[in-house]
């Protein structure tokens, strides 16, 4: 009881990544299997336990020289044998009911998305409607959205506890998943595979929203950025920003780091380090190793009027 207790108790910390929160049909039913799993193997022990005790209570005797009583051998291979037997097979019967809800899917949904996980930090592309944005994943709720997952460089592991079950992202190899909300929420995700110093800093969310709005934020996103031939682009384009980043509908051609076209409508930078808020990003543009170590933006050393001017420039990409 004490377990379970505790077990109960620690469920409630950390709610934005809880498992035992589900939000989607392939989440519920890992918690489900979670919590069957739980309380048969608490009732075993508890089982094995009480006979424990039992056989110690009614033991005849002195240590060294037990009296032998008849009968029991009924009671102790049924108690024994068959009881965990039925058990486990009971529980592995119902493990293998559960694993259609988090299978791979098989082919293309109404949606589909392709992550890319890279040090430290996910490209995040729609191939059916031509947009490329990063570290956000927008789902229209209630509709199944198919995920595929590769990596850039080394070994990630790609995860939405509230959502599905985690999936690796190995050299050479895609794999896919299945992302569906119930309702309309953000749905934090992270890394889980140890891949370098900022491992613990890859997070990612998935901003479940109902549909009229979810293809408002399509359109928008189709959208490229109006040249506008300001300071601040000005600034972007020369002091090397557009050799690593994109702006589509500028000369900002960047594939190293993320596509910046729509930066200001994001929730967070460096892959939800910190929030996208202009001290933030001018801390970032400036001394990015402070923030984040180890990553590969290179800090700017850009003055006042400059750093002011881009500033302004990046925070009109909506």
């Amino acid at each position: 009881m004490a377990l379970v207790a505790g077990v109960v108790a620690l469920a409630g910390c950390g709610e934005e990544q809880s498992t035992l929160r589900p939000e989607g049909d392939a989440a519920r039913s890992v918690a489900t299997m979670w919590w069957v799993l739980l309380i048969g193997s608490a009732v075993v022990v508890g089982v094995v336990t009480l006979l424990v005790l039992a056989t110690l209570l009614k033991r005849r005797g002195r240590l060294d020289r037990v009296e032998r009583r008849g009968g029991g051998t009924t009671f102790a291979l049924v108690s024994g044998a068959v009881i965990p037997a039925v058990v486990l097979v009971a529980l592995f019967v119902y493990v293998l009911s559960s694993l259609d809800a988090t299978a791979q899917p098989k082919s293309r949904g109404d949606v589909n998305v392709e992550i890319v996980g890279k040090q430290w930090w996910w490209a995040v592309r729609y191939p059916d409607h031509s947009i490329e944005t990063a570290n956000e994943i927008h789902i229209p709720v209630g509709v199944p959205v198919r995920v595929t997952a590769r990596t850039a460089d080394v070994i990630h592991s790609f995860w939405v506890p509230r959502l599905n079950r985690k999936i690796d992202m190995i050299p050479g190899r895609r794999n896919a998943i299945v992302l569906k909300a119930d309702r309309p929420g953000v749905y934090r995700g992270q890394c889980t595979e140890f891949c370098g110093l900022q491992h613990a800093n890859m997070a990612f969310y998935v901003i479940a929203q109902p549909l009229g709005r979810w293809q408002r934020w399509v359109a928008r996103e189709r959208r490229s950025a109006a040249p506008d031939g300001g300071a601040g682009e000005r600034v972007f384009m020369s002091v090397g920003c557009s050799g690593c980043h994109t702006i589509r509908g500028t000369d900002a051609r960047g594939d190293v780091g993320p596509d910046l076209t729509h930066l200001a409508s994001r929730r967070t930078i460096a892959a939800g380090t910190v929030p996208n808020a202009r001290g933030w990003l001018g801390g970032w543009i400036l001394d990015p190793q402070h923030i984040k170590p180890g990553n590969k933006m290179p800090g700017l050393p850009l003055r006042g009027r400059q750093l002011q001017a881009l500033l302004d420039y990046l925070e009109a990409l909506e």
